[in-house]
């Protein structure tokens, strides 16, 4: 049976949004090398695509916090995608900058938001959740309640677990890791030597990396 997390890592695969290539690892722009690289901005483009992420989003969201009043995405990845689930939902969008202005009001919330809010933050893809968090604990000093966490993709590093437990908040995302390589493996498209170093890089990027 093909879940949703399958359906949505063949899409991003179908538009080269997502790449593997354990045998020539990618640079990402923190110096470590990967054998995967994710940009989901390429979604945007993608009409058929962005309407699957956006749907299953909304659904996702309105079944886990059907109490949320606003939904919240990050500058400048998370945007599109929460302007989308927010007309799915018929709820107001607010989005939150990575540093407040440093001009004007120095607002760092852009958007109708109120203090008391419940609120939902939507991100494209989740590496160790860094990003994002942040972006949570502005909103959570504005008075926002954070109810959770949404994304398109996650890496599904340890990292990113550790990072969400210590901040108390629950994430939330289409697809991950697992289902990328359980679709790549099911088209024969990687050898078990390739699966297996792609394990292992989830396991310790940084180690991973250093081999490499």
């Amino acid at each position: 049976m093909t879940t949703i997390a399958h359906q949505v890592a063949q899409a991003l695969i179908d538009i080269h949004a997502v790449s593997l290539s354990p045998n020539n690892p990618f640079t990402w722009a923190s110096g470590l090398r990967s054998p995967i690289y994710c940009d989901n901005r390429l979604t945007i483009g993608y009409p058929k695509v962005r309407k699957l992420i956006a749907s299953n989003l909304a659904a996702a969201i309105k079944a886990q916090f059907p109490d949320v009043k606003v939904i919240g995405g990050t500058a400048t990845a998370g945007i599109p995608h929460a302007a989308w689930v927010a007309a799915e939902l018929d709820l107001p969008m607010v989005y939150i900058r990575s540093k407040p202005k440093d001009h004007g009001q120095g607002r760092q919330i852009e958007g109708p938001f109120k203090a008391g809010q419940k609120l939902v933050l939507i991100d494209d893809l989740i590496s160790t959740g860094g990003s994002v968090l942040q972006a949570a604990a502005a909103a959570q000093k504005e008075g926002a309640e954070v109810l959770g966490i949404f994304g398109i993709f996650s890496y599904e590093l340890a990292a990113s677990q550790q990072n969400f437990a210590t901040a108390n908040l629950p994430l939330t995302t289409l697809s991950n890791f697992s289902a990328l390589l359980a679709v790549e493996e099911a088209a024969d498209n990687l050898t078990p030597e390739q699966a297996t170093s792609l394990n292992e890089w989830r396991q310790d990027p940084q180690a991973w990396s250093d081999a490499h």
